[in-house]
């Protein structure tokens, strides 16, 4: 089939090109739609219930949290639930098997909530959160004034009712979340001591407010044969018009007003959240979430030209400042990539052109790379994989690969037309030339899609890795397999093309020497072609010893293999290299409990601190939660955003060659020694600046951080999860690690949550009292959140606008324990009794914030590591904590982050790895119908081992799930390589024994000669091609960059070594498997018995 193929295409060429062209052509109308992003989506599919009552973290856990995760663990394809209690909000993040639908999964947690609802307690405000993803926080922005005239609280109000709706309603928003500043607040402070003279409970005065602010419908009136609207107009807009509700009516019909019994002004709401930037103090900003699914770089676009839009109706000095724009990462990692194939093709290019020597054929093989690249993305766009790092890392590995089919086939339609022109011209040479493609063309065809089906068990990675990976596979796949096709269709018709054999003969002589070297070009003798006799020079000598002792070669290449497994075990491990954003998050944790004036405090002087440093070009920082659901941060948990500036911005490091050698030079040689301070280095000087007494310290990047925070839980690379029913017993337990695990080589530091280090105050009703005086705990608690706590009651609405209306005591009556005691109760009687009289007050500590996951109580310790590997660091961390820690009963540890992902792949790989070792022989058994064969093809993967190895050791990389995606590819090439070297001797061996030339060992000698030697120049292309393709991601310093070098270099490495190993290991089992097979062969021929000479390279 593979033959009828070819020849159809060689034949109908004319169709094959027009026909390529129309899909080069949708190809291109493909990437102006196709979506763009940084990096995959890696979060779970999950669905956030977010609740809201003003109640303390142990209430909402047990009133709230605790039955929704409890209704939801029988839900279907639930992996996970997490739930948080903190003051006044609840969040439970179900999380669901990877592949499961948004939205079906949003409709599965409506119907099971639906179930639950009504057994909430009155006053619950349950929604599900967004429908976003957990790398949906795309753009932050900061409204600043820079005449100074307007307070947060104006801003705050130009945010949540001009900026916030104008954003939000940019298609692909899902939601925009306010965060610093101060929500208006109207508040009436009520005086007790006139409400007693008036003798007026505090629940009459809500009420009133209540009724006061109020407008009704009258439906309709017909007057004259029209229509009228009949309104009961009552909103209060102003404090004048608060003061001027009744409140009652004293004896005489004298009306007791508002403004009589409380003072009223304008403040603030209470806030669970503040902002700063560059440590100037209270700032107001936004955090723009986008929709699943959605084009991150179209919408952040989109968003940029609202703002711009907005900005001449804003009002003056105030400007939208971006503080975080995820896009110039998405352009900049894009951009290089690009730059980087674009390399590629060239590098590339140059190397077939060299080594084919002949510019007609060199055409072939340098069309098809562009072609291949282009025709890959039409089934990405319709597959919704989207272009990012990865799935452009995956074509950008594949690029010296591609042209291996058209590189074969070309060279040799090549040598069949040397030789047809050395044996008098005898036929038509079309014939000869298509009968060379169809001589080749299926191996080539199986050889590429080899290497494409070696990437299948890819697909198999779940979870996190799963999803960073797959869009890797589907370019690299796909690009791979549109080769393989265009192999037999493009590469054929474009190769016959060139019918032409005879010089071109012209005038002028110059002119018809140039098109004769472009479009006929000089066929050469394998023998006095440049480029193989150099090969020859070298390989001849090294292939002959190896013939002479096969088997010493084969024994020493095993112990280089045996020498190199030592080395393996030395290496570090990791999940995965980090993705450097080229922004950093700075997450420091401090002592529950700490107030918000405290956590503004300490966050400006930490952002003044990251600020001065020269690479920083902004940095803003919040404490506590934005306005999202996405957002659960107590205030003692802060995430600061730090922008940098370019990379030839920051400062100089003196290297080698700074001086040595000239500036021009140093462009390619920072590459490899970078002249600037490292980010590594960076951090590190953050961390001291900004080291404080009672703060622990974490580092990380947006986008990982977000993820690691919604899939695991733990932002640190290392995490311990203490489970337990005891919280006392978790935060007792959690200090304890905290203990160990400090003085452990590589802690930067760790930080055990304070799980019982909130602080309360208790008022806990003497029931005997209460009944005295006939109250009931209703009573006593309206009080208690009215009174005491303030009690929003009421809306006001001004326009657009809605505040809040707040009715409390003066803060002097209640800003201790001596003053809450005098706080009055009105009784039914009429009596205002003291708080005391009727309750006791406690001053405690509690939970500050409740975990749980999967029902269970939970306590985190977070640790983050520097100069060292995941995988050592934690064996040594649990080898001390299991040796040092005395688990109570009823405890659970669980190490979570990096660690808890790298546990997944280990067990993962165990399966898939083998997987892909037996798919790769089964392939090639069924291609050559040799067990033998296929073995020696394999034979290829330990030796590319070798070099995978060293190379990750001279480079002091870790052992990650990027490096072993990096040796499955490699184990692709292995098979395509060894295909190569096998059907060369192969040919050699049978045209010898068609000749009847194989009657002796030095006849068979020199077969595997002919076989190795004289076709080693094609197979040296291909994997020169691929060698080269592969070195220009080693010098990318671009967004991705090391995660694309831990893949690029076991395949650099391994096809150094593997190939050498081919081209010496090969030949000498060859011969000892064709020995075994004809033992006569080893015979030495009789004196008088007639030999025809042997062909060699040599002669």
């Amino acid at each position: 089939m593979i033959r009828r193929i070819i020849e159809f295409s060689a034949k109908n060429r004319v169709l094959v090109l027009l026909a390529t062209a129309g899909l080069v052509v949708a190809a291109f109308y493909v990437l102006k739609s196709i979506r763009l992003d940084a990096l995959p989506d890696l979060s779970d599919t999950q669905v956030i219930i977010y609740s809201k009552w003003d109640r303390s973290p142990d209430i909402i856990e047990d009133q709230v949290t605790y039955p929704i995760t409890t209704a939801l663990l029988g839900a279907p394809r639930v992996k996970a639930i997490r739930g948080f209690s903190d003051f006044g909000f609840s969040y439970v993040y179900v999380v669901f098997q990877d592949g499961t639908d948004i939205y079906w999964a949003r409709s599965r947690v409506l119907e099971y909530l639906s179930k639950i609802q009504p057994r909430l307690p009155e006053g619950v405000q349950t929604e599900l959160g967004p429908d976003a993803t957990g790398v949906g926080w795309i753009f932050q922005y900061v409204l600043a004034d820079r005449t100074g005239t307007r307070g947060p609280e104006e801003l705050r109000s130009l945010q949540d009712w001009t900026v916030r709706y104008a954003v939000q309603s940019v298609p692909g928003v899902a939601e925009v979340a306010s965060i610093g500043g101060f929500v208006r607040q109207y508040q009436i402070t009520v005086d007790p001591n006139k409400l007693a003279a008036y003798n007026l409970p505090l629940e009459e005065v809500v009420a009133a407010v209540r009724a006061g602010n109020n407008e009704v419908g009258g439906r309709l009136l017909e007057w004259s044969g029209r229509e009228y609207m009949v309104r009961g107009r009552g909103y209060a807009r102003s404090l004048e018009e608060f003061e001027q509700i009744v409140v009652k009516a004293a004896p005489g019909g004298v009306p007791v007003l508002l403004r009589d019994v409380a003072r009223l002004e304008l403040g603030p709401d209470l806030r669970r959240g503040v902002a700063d930037l560059d440590g100037t103090g209270e700032a107001v900003g936004g955090i723009v979430v986008m929709r699943h699914g959605e084009n991150a770089l179209n919408v952040i676009r989109a968003v940029k030209q609202r703002i711009e839009d907005l900005g001449p109706s804003l009002p003056e000095g105030v400007e939208i400042v971006t503080t975080y724009d995820r896009s110039s990462l998405i352009e900049r990692a894009i951009g290089t990539l690009r730059h980087e194939l674009v390399i590629e093709m060239i590098i590339v290019s140059l190397v077939i052109l060299v080594f084919l020597w002949h510019i007609p054929s060199a055409i072939v093989p340098i069309v098809t790379i562009p072609v291949s690249v282009l025709l890959a993305f039409i089934p990405l766009y319709y597959m919704g994989v989207t272009v990012n790092i990865m799935s452009i890392a995956g074509i950008a590995i594949s690029i010296g690969v591609l042209v291996d089919g058209a590189i074969v086939e070309v060279e040799n339609a090549y040598n069949k037309l040397h030789r047809w022109q050395a044996e008098g011209r005898k036929g038509d040479f079309h014939q000869v030339r298509l009968e060379a493609l169809t001589e080749v063309g299926p191996s080539v065809f199986f050889s590429l899609l080899v290497i494409a089906v070696a990437f299948i068990p890819i697909f198999a990675l779940v979870d996190q890795e799963g999803r960073l990976f797959k869009p890797l596979a589907y370019s690299k796949n796909l690009a791979m397999a549109i080769a393989a096709i265009l192999a037999i269709t493009l590469d054929p018709a474009m190769r016959m093309l060139f019918t032409r054999m005879d010089p071109l003969r012209f005038r002028p002589r110059w002119l018809a020497r140039a098109a004769t070297t472009a479009l006929v070009g000089t066929y050469h003798a394998e023998e006095r072609h440049p480029i193989s006799r150099a090969i020859f020079t070298v390989y001849d000598p090294a292939c002959r010893f190896v013939l002479r002792y096969p088997r010493s070669v084969i024994a020493a290449a095993l112990l280089a293999v045996a020498v190199s497994i030592p080395i393996y075990f030395k290496l570090g491990s990791e999940f995965m290299p980090p993705l450097n954003e080229g922004t950093i998050l700075y997450m420091p944790t401090t002592v529950p409990g700490i107030s918000a004036a405290q956590a503004q405090d300490l966050m400006r002087r930490q952002d003044e601190a990251l600020r001065r440093l020269p690479e920083v070009e902004s940095v803003m920082g919040k404490a506590g939660r934005a306005e999202t659901s996405t957002d659960p941060a107590p205030f003692s948990m802060m995430e600061t955003t730090i922008a940098l500036k370019p990379r030839e911005q920051w400062r100089r490091v003196e290297r080698w060659y700074t001086h040595r050698l000239p500036e021009f030079t140093h462009a390619l040689l920072r590459s490899i020694w970078p002249d600037r301070i490292s980010w590594e280095d960076l951090v590190t000087q953050m961390d001291e600046a900004v080291r404080m007494p009672g703060v622990s310290n974490a580092w990380t990047m947006p986008i990982k951080g977000r993820i690691d925070m919604l899939t695991t839980g733990v932002r640190t690379p290392v995490g311990v999860k203490v489970m337990g029913a005891d919280l006392a017993t978790i935060e007792r337990v959690g200090q304890r690690i905290e203990e160990i695990l400090r003085p452990v080589e590589g802690t930067r530091s760790v930080f055990a949550e304070r799980v019982t280090s909130g602080n309360f105050v208790d008022i806990v009703p003497r029931r005997d009292d209460l009944a005295r005086h006939g109250l009931t705990i209703d009573a006593l608690q309206s009080v208690i959140m009215s009174a005491i706590g303030g009690e929003n009651v009421s809306t006001t609405i001004e326009g657009r606008e809605r505040y809040p209306v707040n009715v409390r005591y003066p803060r002097e009556l209640r800003d201790d324990v001596p003053r809450l005691r005098r706080v009055l109760v009105a009784t039914p009687a009429g009596a205002q009794v003291p708080l005391e009289q009727l309750a006791d007050i406690q001053v405690l500590t509690g939970p500050a914030m409740l975990r749980n996951e999967n029902g269970f109580l939970t306590g985190y310790v977070f640790v983050d590591i520097a100069g060292r590997d995941v995988g050592s660091y934690v064996e040594e961390a649990k080898r001390l904590v299991g040796e040092r820690l005395e688990l109570p009963p009823g405890t659970v540890l669980q190490w979570s982050g990096q660690y808890e992902n790298m546990q997944r792949v280990q067990d993962r790989l165990k399966i898939v790895v083998p997987i892909t070792l037996s798919l790769i022989f089964l392939l090639l058994y069924l291609n050559t119908r040799s067990a033998f064969k296929a073995g020696l093809v394999m034979l290829a993967v330990p030796f590319s081992a070798i070099g995978a190895i060293w190379l990750f050791y001279l480079l002091d990389y870790n052992v990650s799930i990027a490096a072993w995606v990096g040796m499955i590819a490699l184990m692709g090439l292995d098979a395509e390589t060894g295909v190569f070297m096998l059907l060369f001797l192969d040919l050699s061996y049978d045209e010898y024994a068609e000749s009847g030339r194989l009657r002796s060992l030095a006849d068979l000698d020199e077969a595997i000669l002919h076989g190795a030697v004289k076709r080693a120049r094609p197979k040296m292309m291909t994997v020169a091609a691929a060698f080269m393709g592969l070195l220009p991601i080693m010098f990318s310093t671009s967004a991705g960059a090391d995660v694309m070098k831990r893949i690029a270099a076991p395949m650099i490495g391994g096809l150094a070594t593997s190939f050498l190993l081919e081209l010496l290991v090969y030949p000498a089992a060859f011969k000892l498997w064709k020995l075994r097979a004809h033992p006569l062969l080893a015979k030495p021929a009789e004196p008088g018995e007639p030999r025809e000479a042997a062909l060699s390279p040599a002669r």
